[in-house]
């Protein structure tokens, strides 16, 4: 039975949370909010994902999706970044921006990183270089971590797109599961808590 407002959870990210070529019921914010409402837990999910978003593009929205309150905030950025070859350096301070503005406006929210991979192809100092960057990042902010957004589904043909790089409506599924565990106890431990 819950009192009061929803508690809000935004996915900030790019065409992975926006839902690249997938229906609208089928992106990842949307299979969580049906996780989340079977679980009776009382949260509003927000859908801020834009295709094409890099670490700098989310540094400078960010400040549009924080006029409203937020209690868990989960950041998916930095892929987009690799294709631009930006220095990892670079995307950690900008990943370190967005968690900044969060924490400035929201400082109880929940902070949780989605951990992504790169193949190999980008050389393998730069790959190594990235793959850390979120385990650090989510360190160094005591945030939750997915420590593989794509578990399970990035580089397996049938779960995407002819792209190869956008799941497609099962792989999101599989995706939403790799989320949810992470997400389910936060929330649950959240809710006790007020």
């Amino acid at each position: 039975m819950a009192i009061g407002p929803k508690k809000r959870l935004v996915f900030f990210g790019n065409s992975l949370t926006a839902g690249y070529g997938v229906s609208h019921q089928s992106n990842l914010p949307s299979l969580i909010a049906q996780k989340i409402d079977s679980a009776g837990l009382h949260y509003q999910v927000i859908n801020a994902g834009v295709s094409g978003e890099t670490t700098a593009g989310g540094l400078r929205r960010v400040g549009s999706v924080l006029r409203q309150p937020v209690d868990v905030f989960v950041l998916e950025l930095g892929s987009n970044d690799v294709f631009r070859f930006t220095p990892v350096a670079e995307i950690r301070s900008n990943l370190q921006g967005i968690i900044a503005a969060v924490r400035q406006k929201n400082p109880r929210a929940q902070i949780v990183i989605a951990g992504m991979q790169i193949p190999g192809d980008f050389g393998p100092g730069y790959v190594s270089e990235f793959q850390s960057l979120f385990r650090e990042v989510a360190a160094k902010n005591r945030a939750a971590l997915i420590p593989y957004l794509l578990e399970d589904v990035g580089g397996v043909p049938e779960l995407n797109q002819e792209d190869g790089i956008h799941p497609t409506a099962t792989g999101y599924r599989v995706v939403a599961r790799t989320v949810w565990s992470t997400l389910a106890p936060l929330l649950q431990a959240k809710t006790l808590a007020n």
